[in-house]
């Protein structure tokens, strides 16, 4: 049996291998029906009937379970994840792996069509480095994400000392549940409003 630190490897291995074999679309298929339609069905049940009590019961209990450093904030008709120690790039990134193009895309590629389905939308921004945000809100919500510390005060990743760092870039995803709508962002941009 693989511990969930080994799964990590595995993962960007068959990302890569995917991705080889048939390109973005192959890869983003499995994302969508292996994972998100599949292996996560237990997550997309507990969205789609509790919505954000949904959530935060998933991520909580997941996000415990593999030791993640995050924190979960919720406001109004909002739920907040900031992610400052991501267990899976983490894993990575200690190991110097990285055969996939970007193994953060993962995430959005599973977790969008989860969301879509219940009615949801993401807004979203990783840096590469094991960090990231996301803030989820009913599709119609056109509120813009919070700016930094608005929403999760001190827990906002963004305001982190190395948020921004040598080896960060950033992807930015807005309104959206598609892993194809992702912007490259500009770290002055992330580090302050959007």
């Amino acid at each position: 049996m693989l511990g969930c630190y080994d799964f990590c490897g595995h993962y960007d291995w068959t990302f890569a291998w995917l991705h080889e074999q048939g390109g973005d679309a192959l890869l983003r298929d499995y994302w969508r029906e292996a994972i998100a339609g599949d292996s996560q069905r237990h997550a997309s049940q507990l969205i789609e009937e509790l919505g954000f009590e949904g959530m935060k019961k998933y991520w909580a209990h997941t996000l415990e379970e593999e030791a993640a450093g995050y924190t979960m904030t919720e406001g109004d008709a909002v739920i907040r994840i900031d992610m400052h120690e991501c267990p899976s790039k983490g894993f990575l990134l200690r190991n110097n792996l990285s055969h996939s193009t970007d193994y953060c895309d993962h995430c959005i590629g599973w977790i969008g069509p989860v969301m879509e389905k219940a009615g949801f939308t993401i807004d979203h921004e990783h840096n590469h480095c094991g960090k990231c945000w996301w803030e989820m809100r009913r599709t119609g919500d056109e509120r813009p994400p919070s700016t930094p510390g608005e929403l999760a005060d001190k827990a906002d990743v963004r305001s982190a000392s190395d948020w921004i760092n040598p080896e960060a870039s950033f992807d930015l995803f807005q309104k959206t549940t598609s892993v194809e709508n992702k912007e490259p962002a500009n770290p002055d941009q992330s580090a302050s409003s959007i």
